[in-house]
């Protein structure tokens, strides 16, 4: 019966979550493709997705120390609620202020309007990190990388569903009513998250963690698995890769098509995003997550290089579909090895510094790039000398420039890929994921889910077996590497 109520939970969790990501992502879509359509600015763009990840990571730690020292319930609950208050602020605001106002790059209420819809959408990685430890809670060991994929399929039909609908909303209805969705679907959040019910008792105190943003608590805990720190770099790196795709590739594909054949667009790439992760749920990531991370990474890099290569719209929207296809099985190794080498009751803050680190770099490519893509590279690629050097290799086209920058992203990122399987941090990692003990739930986190990964803890346990001294070392001790010792 406890087994069945936390399978239970964790699908009304992927229901819910599934409604919130909708929402949140529906409006986000909306807000970059109004104003881009409005504007015709890569720059402003560029700049809203930057302010998206900067949110991110300022956030992401304070996000997960509150996910620790909460039930996952409540935090999901505040998700929806704050969420919900900024949205409807922005209505008030649309309402309240002219469009043009709204649109006016140089005024005061354009940013004001966009900061607040970001704000509700950031809120949504506190459900997004509470989600990453419910999985641990609630789903075993051996098919926790299976639930993480199922968690990317979730993400995938809302990406998906939101494709579709913000391009559609946008051009037929406007922003306003747009708004008005947004706003009605996240209070359906908040009244179906009432009425689940998720197995966990009250969390036990953290002493060491005096404050909201506990980073010494997430050091300690990152350092406990040799070759953590190493892995959070990697998908750091990664990311500031993918800021330059975040920055230019709506603007790429509003330049092949209009908002509403973007959005169908985006909507079948988005179907790769069921299939990876589908496989993932199906079959999970092997025995080597950290090598199969790296292998998918290498191979999202050589896509990125080519599918600009020429400005054909199936060639883009195949090789969006494949980039798609690979972002679940990236994400579930991620959260899968955390998952497996960090303490339960530390979870929220390892992915809460994970989160901060690789947000924090995407926005300063989107930052950087935006204006060298409109002010530099956009406009040296329609000069005859541009033609010159790249026409061979890009052909000819609107935006070659953007082709350009994303084609030395790509490469870039399979040069990263192929160099990490020759560090010490990768041996290490896996190693320890090899050799780690099955990841177990406090008596203050769980009221006794009988599964054999999740049950209770012995009488007088306070905390979850940590796996450095499982294998014979000392937690905390100086036998234990610092992050800084995990280099190549």
């Amino acid at each position: 019966m406890q087994r069945t109520a936390a399978k239970t939970a964790f699908t009304n969790v992927l229901l819910n979550t599934l409604i919130a990501n909708v929402t949140t992502s529906f409006l986000w879509f909306a807000l970059t493709f109004w104003v881009y359509i409005e504007t015709r600015s890569v720059l402003a763009t560029g700049i809203i997705g930057g302010a998206y990840m900067l949110f991110i990571a300022f956030f992401a730690m304070i996000f997960g120390t509150i996910v620790d020292r909460h039930r996952k319930h409540t935090v999901m609950l505040l998700s929806s609620v704050i969420s919900a208050a900024a949205f409807l602020v922005a209505g008030l605001l649309y309402l309240w202020q002219p469009e043009a106002a709204l649109l006016d790059l140089g005024g005061p209420w354009f940013w004001l309007f966009a900061l607040v819809i970001l704000f509700g959408g950031v809120i949504e990685q506190l459900r997004n990190i509470a989600l990453s430890t419910t999985v641990t809670l609630l789903v075993e060991e051996d098919k926790r990388a299976n639930a993480n994929g199922l968690v990317g399929t979730v993400q995938g039909l809302a990406f998906l569903v939101t494709s579709v609908f913000s391009g559609l909303s946008i051009g037929f209805l406007g922003m306003g009513w747009t708004l008005a969705i947004a706003i009605a679907a996240m209070a359906l959040t908040f009244v179906h998250l009432l009425f689940i019910r998720i197995p966990e008792g009250a969390p036990e105190p953290d002493p060491t963690a005096s404050s909201a943003l506990d980073f010494r608590g997430s050091v300690k805990a990152i350092r406990l698995a040799p070759g953590l720190f190493a892995l959070i770099i990697f998908s750091t790196f990664n990311n500031l890769i993918g800021g330059v795709y975040m920055a230019l590739m709506d603007p790429y594909g509003l330049t092949l098509f209009d908002a509403q054949t973007w959005g169908f667009a985006l909507a079948f790439a988005s179907t790769g995003f069921l299939i990876g992760g589908g496989l993932v749920a199906k079959f999970g990531l092997g025995a080597k997550p950290m090598r199969t991370l790296l292998l998918i990474v290498m191979a999202m890099g050589l896509l990125g290089a080519v599918f600009m290569l020429r400005e054909w719209w199936p060639l883009y929207v195949i090789g969006m579909w494949m980039y798609m296809a690979l972002v679940p099985p990236a994400e579930a190794a991620e959260q899968t090895i955390i998952q497996k080498v960090v303490p339960f009751d530390r979870q929220g803050r390892v992915f809460g510094v994970a989160a901060a680190m690789e947000a924090a770099a995407a926005p300063v490519t989107a930052f950087l790039i935006a204006p060298i893509a409109e002010f530099l590279i956009i406009p040296y690629m329609r000069t005859p000398e541009g033609d010159r050097h790249w026409g061979w290799l890009l052909g000819e086209g609107e935006a070659r420039g953007i082709a350009l920058i994303c084609l030395f992203a790509g490469l870039i990122m399979v040069v990263a890929g192929g160099l990490a399987f020759l560090t010490r941090s990768y041996r290490k990692l896996t190693d320890l994921y090899a050799h780690a003990p099955a990841q177990e739930a406090g008596e203050g986190e769980v009221d006794a889910i009988a599964s054999p990964s999740l049950e209770a803890a012995p009488s007088g346990a306070s905390a979850p077996i940590d796996p450095v001294s499982a294998r014979g070392g000392r937690a905390g001790a100086d036998g234990i590497e610092a992050p800084g010792d995990d280099r190549a």
